[in-house]
């Protein structure tokens, strides 16, 4: 290690063993028993990478989070605690500590994440811009309101323990990137993280090859609610399996798995084991005033990439605030692609995102306006005359599923056919598995032709 490490902690045997090892390692080190002091020597510019407890004689040093951040912005903090309480992580976490260990800490373990808080501040501001727009919570994690706020505590309170985590929310919200932002985050970041499906626990031993790639990190099971019954009995064995190996486990759904555990489509011991913790996450439109500076976000990472600096005018953005944004963030951020690269001015106008925009499907008249009372209105009265044919006597057994048939088969006709038969692409619109779409196109029979979309 190359760099110089400012060391403030009241414990004079904590100083000396961090002074020792760090000076080993070939830093320089200074160290103090006092936050005034530490915060002189980050005033005049010393340190590359402070290591800081929180309990401290003259004050406390979460609070000074802050104030280092505004005198030096981009020094990494690691915090060491005593009081390893969540609150303490959770505080840590929002204050934008670079690392959080609690007491008593591991020293390798320390030193090892020194020399990453070390490299970080070597590089250049633009090397670390690239770096951290690529982390894995940039996606889900941009945002100011109450319910992002609310996420992050959520984030920051389950990361460092190994209760399984259960992640809801409607398709393109970010499950998956919330996932891997815990794991990252995580003491298993070191550690493989690993995304399956049902697919992958078809195969007799397909559960012991998961569990050889996973190798005792974190296992993503994609869309839980999809998984047929036997498979869902594998996973209660794998999450039971004893071992000094074994992974943690999460899970995503868009589905409210409560009710589908009542009625039957979710074992219950599986849905126990995964519910440890449960995250919701918001769709965009629970978070209104978060999309401009998630639209602002995509144009600055559109720009670092080499597309033409682009903003949104102000009635562009009312635009974009009043849109329903069905597809989520995922929607929001393809929208902006397509923005930067068809507007004619730096600044995009109203009627270029209004263009973008418009052809494009609005949740809340499905959700309780005039389209959906139409379509209700269609289907009752095509229900009626159905029932009025068989007259005084009833439909056959099954009505349920062939009237659900009646309905699925041209949906996902419709769905294919605007896709250009792109099962994936077809799958994000209808906000379904994969797999799901797949066992409907041969449980229904339906033909695929794939064919380039002219859009």
């Amino acid at each position: 290690m190359d760099g110089t490490v400012l060391v403030a902690d009241d414990d004079r045997t904590i100083r000396t063993v961090l002074t020792q090892a760090l000076t080993r390692a070939g830093c320089k080190v200074h160290a103090t028993s006092s936050l005034t002091t530490l915060m002189r020597w980050v005033a005049e510019g010393k340190g590359d990478v402070v290591i800081s407890d929180v309990v401290m004689p003259d004050g406390n040093g979460l609070e000074m989070l802050p104030k280092i951040a505004q005198d030096r912005p981009g020094l990494p903090v690691i915090v060491i605690s005593a009081q390893n309480t969540i609150m303490t992580a959770i505080q840590a976490a929002e204050a934008q500590a670079y690392d959080y260990l609690p007491k008593p800490f591991d020293l390798p373990d320390l030193m090892k994440r020194t020399a990453r808080a070390l490299e970080q501040k070597r590089r250049s501001p633009a090397e670390r811009a690239v770096d951290d727009d690529e982390r894995p919570d940039d996606l889900p994690l941009v945002g100011r309101t109450a319910v992002m706020q609310q996420l992050y505590r959520l984030v920051a309170k389950v990361m460092n323990t190994d209760l399984a985590v259960l992640i809801s929310g409607e398709s393109g919200t970010g499950k998956s990137l919330i996932a891997k932002a815990i794991h990252d985050f995580s003491d298993r970041r070191t550690l493989p993280f690993l995304t399956i499906t049902d697919a992958d626990l078809r195969e007799l031993e397909g559960p012991a090859r998961v569990l050889a790639r996973v190798r005792g990190g974190t296992l993503l099971i994609d869309e839980i609610g999809d998984i047929e019954e036997e498979l869902q009995a594998r996973i209660v064995r794998m999450m039971d399996a004893p071992g000094d190996h074994v992974p943690r486990f999460m899970a995503t759904s868009q589905t409210d798995l409560t009710h589908a555990m009542e009625a039957g489509r979710v074992r219950k011991d599986l849905f126990y084991r995964l519910s440890g913790a449960t995250i919701h996450v918001p769709a965009l439109r629970e978070r209104v005033d978060d999309i401009p500076l998630l639209a602002e976000h995509f144009l600055n990472r559109a720009e670092r990439d080499g597309a033409p600096k682009r903003w949104l005018g102000g009635q562009a953005s009312e635009v974009f605030r009043a849109y329903s944004w069905p597809g989520n963030v995922r929607q929001l951020e393809n929208a902006v692609r397509r923005l930067v690269l068809t507007s004619r001015a730096e600044e995009i106008a109203r009627t270029e995102v209004e263009a973008v925009l418009g052809s494009q499907p609005e949740t809340q008249p499905v959700l309780g306006g005039g389209e959906a009372e139409k379509l209700t209105t269609s289907v009752a009265r095509h229900l009626r005359r159905y029932f009025d044919l068989h007259g005084n006597m009833l439909p056959p057994p099954g009505l349920y599923g062939r009237i659900l048939r009646e309905v699925e088969l041209p949906l996902i006709e419709i769905a294919l056919d605007a896709t250009g038969g792109n099962q994936a692409k077809c799958a994000d619109l209808l906000g379904i598995n994969r797999n799901t779409l797949r066992k409907k196109i041969t449980d229904l029979d339906i033909q695929v032709t794939r064919r380039r979309k002219l859009m």
